[in-house]
């Protein structure tokens, strides 16, 4: 199924998408681990993870080095990341009820882990000032090549505004993607296209992006849709830009004729 609908996270890690998976396979290990405060998790696995603080307090350790983060609101805040290869050690101590999105897959390159804090991640408007506003969201870029070279992974977060759309216009790339959501209120819902199928998608739900499959989202009016969005570079084909689709690029000019016009 390309739409993985909400699990129970309970505490400890809740695995969503398994690398090497017999169909549909996004090349990645997906899961959210939540920890009672007090609480220890230790990673010795030996493939390129990153471990993206969703809400709550923690120390991360790589190799002793302590590094702590905390985080209140998906929405209003911008995250905290530590990103390590396939040989390091990690352990995260919970100061408070915690939870954090963890995404790993193979790599036999080494490079040095890196910490992200907020101020080392930009909030961008992408949109703003075209399309009538429908289509302005906050995109966060954590890492990818131009920031990790020897990574496998690119990894950033996007804050939908409600009713507006976002990754777009429509576009695709051959590198699978995971797209994991959370909604404000929690209640709420939105949907995602893939290619020409549409699946409606609510709080703790999650969507894999394979097959090149075009992939705009929208989220419903009266509701704050944030989704993480990693994608796995290929073998030689990493990823470094969408292919928007042609039809539809003219709406990102800034005079493009939209019905109806402002001010009439």
């Amino acid at each position: 199924m390309f739409l993985l609908k909400a699990k129970d996270f309970g505490w400890g890690y809740t695995d969503i998408t398994k690398e090497g998976e017999t169909s549909e396979d996004t090349m990645m290990d997906f899961g959210i681990l939540r920890l009672k405060a007090g609480t220890i998790y230790e990673s010795d696995l030996k493939k390129e993870r990153a471990l993206l603080l969703m809400k709550g307090e923690v120390s991360f350790f790589v190799d002793e080095t302590e590094k702590r983060a905390t985080r209140n609101s998906l929405f209003d805040e911008r995250p905290s990341c530590l990103h390590v290869d396939q040989k390091a050690h990690v352990k995260i101590t919970a100061l408070t009820d915690s939870e954090i999105a963890i995404i790993s897959t193979t790599n036999d390159e080494t490079f040095s882990s890196e910490f992200y804090a907020p101020s080392d991640v930009e909030n961008e408007y992408r949109g703003k000032g075209t399309m009538q506003e429908t289509s302005t969201r906050i995109v966060r870029t954590i890492f990818d090549k131009s920031n990790a070279k020897d990574a496998n992974l690119v990894l950033g977060e996007v804050v939908n505004y409600p009713g507006k759309w976002s990754s777009y216009p429509p576009h695709h790339h051959p590198q699978p993607e995971i797209y994991h959501y959370r909604f404000l209120p929690e209640n709420g819902f939105g949907f995602a296209t893939l290619g020409d199928d549409v699946y409606k998608v609510k709080n703790g739900d999650t969507v894999k992006i394979l097959n090149d499959k075009v992939h705009p989202q929208v989220s419903a009016p009266g509701y704050a849709m944030y989704y993480i969005w990693v994608i796995r570079h290929l073998d030689g084909n990493p990823y470094i830009k969408p292919v928007f689709e042609t039809e539809h690029t003219w709406v990102m000019e800034k005079d493009a004729s939209i019905w109806p016009n402002r001010g009439e």
